[in-house]
């Protein structure tokens, strides 16, 4: 008798601690599970900030990652060459007023990174080659997004090692460029193409690119208020002609 007792004590024990084992395994269970629904979602919300901010970020600056892997073609914020990367992105800038190119500062040009003003952005990077080979490579200005016609009343200043040129849409009425301009913009979505020859190794390019609503526009209307624009510029490296 004593036996079956010890053995039916025993017996319950073991249920006991096999229920406890069952709620530990469900409980780290649904922990585990948990954490991994965590972890997608802040997976996901990475991938769709970076998919908004690519769609309507102000300004993305980018290199050809095989130019910059195999020729050295790098991009930073600096003149520096201790830190050189294939993609950058300038503050984005929300609620832009129109204004007048001539009340841009006079040293926009001259301060690095993201400098926008209250209704301007302003950009200023280096191209650098930091390869053994001069090459030369094309700049590519695009518009990549734009709503509300929003895009017939920006204008778009690029210095290039302090030489400023400015570009805008063509006229609504056909007739050519807009008096404040210098350059017409090539396509609906390509504001400025160049071709830039004999790149030595340990050179640079100072960029600045600055954008703004024109208020002397004649298509700076209210039609086009809550209008987003978003602009990337790439560089790649292409043989000599």
């Amino acid at each position: 008798m004593a036996d079956k007792k010890d053995n039916k004590v025993k017996d319950i024990a073991g249920l006991r601690r096999t229920a406890k084992e069952v709620k530990k395994h469900v409980f780290m269970t649904r922990l585990l599970w948990l954490l991994v629904a965590i972890l997608v979602a802040i997976v996901a919300l990475g991938y769709l900030i970076a998919y908004f901010y690519d769609k309507f970020g102000s300004f993305t600056v980018r290199v050809d990652k095989y130019d910059m892997v195999n020729q050295g073609l790098s991009l930073s914020e600096t003149p520096d060459f201790d830190h050189t990367i294939s993609v950058l992105r300038a503050d984005m800038q929300y609620d832009m007023t129109n204004i007048s190119g001539q009340d841009l500062p006079e040293n926009i040009d001259m301060i690095n990174g993201a400098h926008n003003g209250k209704n301007y952005i302003a950009y200023t990077f280096y191209l650098i080659n930091a390869g053994d080979d001069t090459v030369s490579y094309d700049s590519n200005l695009y518009i990549e997004n734009v709503t509300k016609g929003v895009d017939e009343a920006i204008r778009v200043a690029v210095f290039k090692n302090g030489e400023k040129t400015v570009y805008g849409k063509t006229k609504t009425n056909g007739t050519g460029m807009e008096s404040d301009c210098d350059s017409e913009f090539l396509s609906s979505s390509l504001v400025m193409r160049e071709r830039n020859e004999d790149f030595s190794p340990r050179s640079k390019d100072k960029y600045t690119v600055v954008i703004w609503l024109e208020g002397n526009d004649p298509e700076c209307i209210d039609d086009i208020i809550g209008g987003t624009i978003k602009f990337s510029m790439d560089f790649k490296i292409v043989e000599s002609t």
